[in-house]
């Protein structure tokens, strides 16, 4: 019986994401404090751009280099488009600093006085080859359209491809330590040399995958980017989990549930992932090294692919053993203001789950603003959110307050119908 395109593609991210993202690489090709590279870390040559040669900066947030990043039709609003590579620090493998792409765009217009405010906003899933990051293929229609309205807003946009996607070494995908820190350095670097430009006023945003980038960056900002003034974070389609939260909520190991179980690696320790995986899986895998999350879809469907347990040679018991639970978060207070969109026909990182994200973040004693979308699901709420996003953002700098959600909290019900005319709704 075939597989739907829509789980195939689903159940393909998950495989890639899980078994691939961090633990794909055997023990022995990376000492500890060694960054692992090569082709079974997604490494591809790109341009020169996304390699450098030379001793790196001792310090993270260095701008290394820059070029003109090509047009694109859904991104009208922009004077200036770059294509930036800056430093980070290896937060996973702990090998320092490496090299990280992204993409700084600056608003057509004058600067207000004392330059444009900033947005840093995190990217969703898209694969963790280097073809997949967007400041090399671009950014898909609904990023783009995302991207540009912020722009218009006023806002200059840096955008991260995060550690290893683009740039050398695998892409921790979910590991929220490092993903953080891509997110904070990349604002260093677009700020670099622009200061009067754009202004150290900050909001850091992400959606899915990103969500967790832009709630580790807030959470990371204070010890690692202190200089930096940021004023409050949005996170759209919450992958965030806090096990040690007010609200209990199962580990989710099915492919339906994809997000919240994803583990974004595997342990240093655990065996080699050939070893771990049925001939489907190893199939999969080859392909997850060289494509993206669209192209790993179709092989998916070719192989017949329905479930995580059709790609391993072990239990998912077994697998849970050694894997690292990169999307947990220590209930402790981020000390700056939360934006949370939600759509309540989330079928990806289902209402209840996000719920409980709130839960923990207004226990821990953080001023929540929970917005929820009837109709919307993972993709739509991103742009459903916008216009209470931006209120957030310019009440934010202006040292305002909206009230907080954290009063009145209940959780929601099972995921409700999309809205099939709802912008980007699809999933």
């Amino acid at each position: 019986m075939p597989i739907p395109r829509r789980q195939a593609a689903f159940v393909a991210a998950l495989f890639m994401l899980v078994l691939i993202g961090l633990g794909a690489l055997r023990p022995e090709v990376a000492a500890a404090g060694q960054l692992p590279t090569g082709t079974v870390a997604g490494d591809m040559d790109l341009s020169p751009f996304y390699r450098w040669t030379s001793h790196l900066p001792g310090k993270s947030g260095a701008l290394l280099r820059q070029e003109p990043m090509p047009s694109q039709p859904d991104i009208t609003a922009a004077s200036k488009a770059l294509r930036i590579l800056y430093t980070s620090e290896d937060a996973r493998w702990g090998s320092g600093q490496v090299p990280v792409s992204g993409v700084l765009y600056i608003p057509k217009g004058k600067p207000p006085a004392g330059g444009w405010p900033i947005l840093a906003w995190a990217h969703g899933t898209l694969g963790i080859a280097d073809a997949c990051a967007p400041s090399w293929t671009g950014f898909r229609a609904r990023d783009a359209v995302y991207i540009n309205r912020w722009l218009q807003a006023g806002f200059a946009v840096v955008l991260t491809d995060y550690q290893g996607l683009g740039g050398p070494g695998p892409h921790p995908y979910l590991y929220w330590q490092a993903e953080g820190r891509s997110v904070l350095d990349s604002i260093r670097a677009a700020r670099a040399g622009r200061t009067k430009l754009i202004a150290n006023k900050v909001l850091i945003a992400g959606q899915s995958q990103g969500s967790g980038a832009a709630l580790g960056a807030a959470r990371l900002s204070r010890g690692y980017a202190p200089e930096l003034n940021v004023v409050g974070v949005v996170a759209t389609g919450v992958v965030s989990t806090f096990p040690d939260g007010p609200v209990a909520l199962p580990v989710r190991n099915s492919a339906n549930m994809f997000l919240s179980f994803v583990s974004g690696g595997l342990r240093d320790d655990a065996p080699p992932i050939e070893e771990l995986l049925s001939p489907q899986g190893k199939d999969l895998l080859q392909a997850a090294r060289q494509a993206c999350t669209k192209e790993i879809g179709l092989v998916a469907r070719r192989l017949k692919v329905a479930s995580l347990a059709d790609s391993l040679s072990i239990s998912l018991d077994e697998l849970a053993a050694i894997r690292i639970p990169v999307t947990d978060m220590p209930s402790e207070r981020l000390g700056l203001p939360v934006m949370v969109g939600t759509g309540l026909a989330d079928a990806t990182t289902p209402p209840l789950r996000q719920y409980g994200a709130v839960a923990a973040l207004c226990a821990a004693g953080d001023k929540v603003y929970w917005r929820r979308y009837e109709g919307l699901g993972h993709d739509g709420a991103m742009h459903g959110a916008f216009d209470d996003a931006l209120t957030f953002a310019r009440t934010r700098l202006r040292g305002g307050l909206l009230s907080s959600s954290c009063s009145d909290l209940s959780p929601p019900g099972p995921p409700g119908v999309r809205d099939p005319k709802a912008p980007f709704n699809d999933d």
